[in-house]
């Protein structure tokens, strides 16, 4: 139950910093599957990867960002290094979400690079067209799914979550190393997918469009209104709420698949974006849903930091009220 209290803790920390918050349809449950040989699902277990960490073709990437609160009893997202460099997986890099793998020159947190500039600070953790690739964080897995999603982005198929985290591989009573990372730069091309990453918009264009879904992977509370941490309370109008908190269990895993099939819903083909407050969680929920066989699925990258900043966009309060709120 510890750990259970930790995730909701990060969850709530996460919300209150702006960011509260796959394989395809063939995959045949969502817990993840030990493959023989290079063959790997896009979730992975502790055990499977203790099985492959010395395999030649095999990156494994830290991906914590921590949540720290300020002097004014505010949130602000801090780079995981530090908790990377105090232990991690062994071989593993450290991929930082609040350094080279968002736009420095944007005032959001998180905003996306370029994909020349994603593909060239990937290629020099060491990855590879040819490689593949293991992501995890020490708090939640919304950080490694972000970065999962961004791999799918510049085209990239051949990465995987590890399941439950750095939590799972302690858990089994794997070994943590401080050692740094000691790859050479790999050769990552991009072969980019544009449809993966929806802008305002195509967003603001789907508030008139039934046949587009939205999808908020923000707290409850937030979603209806009774907390905000943007510029506007709320939810945009028309969204429904998919909280990444009910994806994982209490040991902080995902959940079976039948489980995860009953919390989402929807066309498997349809067009679906889904949000958050700076398009990390929001990546989980993307994460999921690709692992579930849908086809057709967005993350708003700058959601609700970008979305409620600007009056014209219209956000909506309670569940289904139908009352915008625009000032």
């Amino acid at each position: 139950m510890a750990l259970h209290h930790s995730l909701r803790r990060i969850s709530v920390l996460i919300a209150a910093s702006g960011l509260l918050l796959a394989s395809t349809g063939s995959d045949a449950q969502s817990a993840p599957s030990v493959d023989a040989g290079t063959s790997m699902d896009s979730l992975v277990s502790a055990e499977w990867l203790h099985q492959h960490l010395d395999d030649p073709d095999l990156v494994v990437l830290d991906c914590t960002v921590l949540v720290e609160m300020d002097e004014q009893g505010g949130f602000r997202n801090e780079s995981g290094r530090a908790s990377y460099e105090a232990g991690h997986i062994p071989t593993a890099g450290f991929a930082d979400l609040k350094g080279d793998l968002s736009d420095a020159d944007s005032p959001r947190d998180f905003a996306m690079p370029t994909p020349q500039q994603f593909a060239a600070a990937m290629s020099a953790l060491g990855v590879s067209d040819d490689s593949r690739v293991v992501l995890y964080s020490a708090n939640y897995p919304a950080w490694a799914a972000r970065v999962w999603w961004m791999l799918r982005w510049i085209g990239f198929d051949r990465a995987a979550l590890l399941d439950g985290g750095l939590a799972a591989w302690t858990a089994a009573g794997y070994p943590l190393s401080t050692e740094p990372a000691d790859r050479p730069a790999g050769r990552l091309t991009v072969n980019l997918r544009p449809e993966l990453i929806a802008d305002r918009d195509e967003v603001f264009d789907a508030l008139d469009d039934p046949a587009v879904k939205l999808i908020d992977a923000m707290s409850e509370a937030h979603y209806r209104g009774e907390m905000a941490m943007y510029a506007r309370p709320g939810h945009i109008p028309g969204a429904s709420n998919l909280p990444t908190t009910l994806l994982v269990d209490e040991s902080g895993r995902f959940r079976p698949q039948d489980e995860l099939e009953m919390l989402v819903d929807g066309e498997a083909d349809a067009r679906t974006i889904t949000y958050c407050g700076g398009g990390i969680a929001a990546a989980t929920d993307a994460f999921i849903m690709h692992r579930l066989g849908f086809t057709d699925v967005a993350v708003y990258a700058a959601s609700l930091d970008e979305w409620t900043a600007d009056s014209a966009n219209p956000m909506e309060l309670g569940e289904e009220s139908g009352k915008y709120e625009k000032d």
